[in-house]
């Protein structure tokens, strides 16, 4: 069995005491596999799944030509016979439904509207408020329209038989319609990716529990439950367990025989009561444990095994976050979300980076990737200008909240002088 400590060696600036982020990234991308489940669901319950087959159109859509506006509908050769101002007699109207079904005559037109069909022997649709009527005769300038203005061919938006949706992709609303009017009632999707979740600390307390001297609430269960939420996951909120070594392992055994991904919060730092990553080096199988990467250095990623051991029972893969709040969310974004898309069977979109403007100079140590938190406006010209929010500190989870963007500085990069070019990663779309 490869392992995954065997194969991150071969991983280029491979540290496991500090892997670069985009080294960490490449291994966990290489350990996402997607799920082979599939289940058929109806279209409402189809939101935010991930198709597990392409959709091919059964029909032309639209099914027939059809006016793309209201106006009168006539045969394009009389812009040419008649030269200058086009007078055409109206033989009657087409609506959305009600067709016009004889064909017209040499000097006759049909009033149509928006999406009738097309009578026959018409070709092109002269806007209402272009013409002037006088009784059943209208009036417009023949140099006004090309022949086939204002006429929807059928199959013009999908033509039957072709790719409408491809496998991967994540259902958005404007996709259940376009399914709708293709006919489509219910589609193949992947099933759910399942994460188990759970916080670690003896100093951690739950909503609604006393918090005695040198405790504090457990807030990155809330945290990670609602970004799961938002990708649409089945999460398993497996509570807080205590810093005790045979509790962690049977709730790192219990999380793998229900999942597919295992999130911890804590215990993966080097002091004295991080137990967490000596069990899973014990009985699982760990590719790194920590990161140059700020915040968020303390990051284990690797595979457990409910059989307790390498290979036995169910696996899941495993990915030990740092116990800061907001390390938890750099961390999650920046690592773990990818990895969770691939193995939801879905297409990875890229996450788009733009330049801005830094606003005020900016320590960084070259060396490690740094994910400050930022609100970026745009100025009276347009371009992007960013500010940092304050303390950066990786428990100031106010600074996550009060912020829309990330400042993605790089490895190699070092202090930021003001008015220097940065990159940022908007919250929107993200978190």
């Amino acid at each position: 069995m490869t392992t995954l400590n065997d194969f991150s060696r071969c991983i280029v600036q491979y540290d496991p005491h500090a892997l670069p982020v985009s080294s960490a990234q490449a291994i966990v991308r290489e350990w996402a596999s997607p799920v082979t489940a599939v289940e058929r669901v109806p279209l409402h319950d189809a939101l935010d799944r991930v198709l597990a087959d392409d959709i091919v159109s059964p029909i032309n859509v639209p099914a027939h030509d059809n006016s793309a506006m209201d106006g009168y509908a006539f045969d394009g050769a009389s812009l040419e016979a008649q030269a200058g101002t086009v007078s055409l007699r109206v033989a009657g109207k087409a609506l959305a439904g009600h067709a016009f079904e004889r064909a017209i005559k040499a000097g006759e037109c049909v009033r149509v509207m928006t999406g009738a069909l097309i009578p026959p022997g018409c070709d092109t649709i002269v806007p209402q408020e272009a013409v002037t009527r006088e009784a059943d005769t209208v009036h417009f300038a023949a140099g006004a329209l090309t022949r086939g203005a204002n006429r929807r061919l059928a199959g013009e938006d999908l033509a039957q038989g072709q790719p409408a949706l491809r496998a991967g992709r994540i259902v958005r609303a404007s996709d259940l319609g376009l399914l709708a009017s293709l006919g489509i009632g219910e589609v193949a999707v992947r099933r759910r990716l399942r994460v188990a979740f759970f916080s670690t600390g003896d100093e951690l307390r739950s909503l609604g529990e006393p918090l005695e001297p040198g405790c504090v609430y457990d807030s990155n269960r809330h945290t990670l439950f609602a970004m799961l939420r938002r990708m649409n996951i089945a999460a398993l909120d497996l509570g807080v367990v205590r810093d005790e070594p045979a509790a962690l392992e049977a709730a790192l055994r219990n999380a793998a025989e229900s999942a597919d991904v295992v999130l911890t919060s804590g215990g993966v730092s080097v002091g004295e009561a991080d137990f967490t990553k000596q069990l899973v080096r014990t009985f699982g199988d760990v590719a790194f444990w920590s990161l140059a990467m700020r915040p968020g250095r303390p990051l284990a990623f690797g595979r457990v095994w409910s059989g307790g051991r390498p290979g036995a029972g169910h696996p899941a893969l495993f990915f030990g976050l740092p116990g800061n709040p907001v390390a938890v969310m750099v961390t999650f974004y920046q690592i773990v979300r990818e990895a969770l898309i691939v193995m939801s069977g879905a297409t990875v979109p890229p996450q788009p980076v733009i330049s801005a403007t830094s606003t005020q100079a900016i320590r960084k140590r070259a060396g490690r990737t740094e994910f400050q938190r930022g609100v970026a406006t745009r100025d009276a010209h347009g371009q992007w200008r960013v500010t940092p929010t304050g303390s950066q500190g990786s428990g100031v989870l106010s600074s996550m909240s009060e912020a829309n963007c990330f400042l993605v500085l790089v490895h190699e990069q070092a202090d930021i002088d003001e008015g220097d070019t940065v990159d940022i990663m908007l919250f929107d779309g993200l978190v």
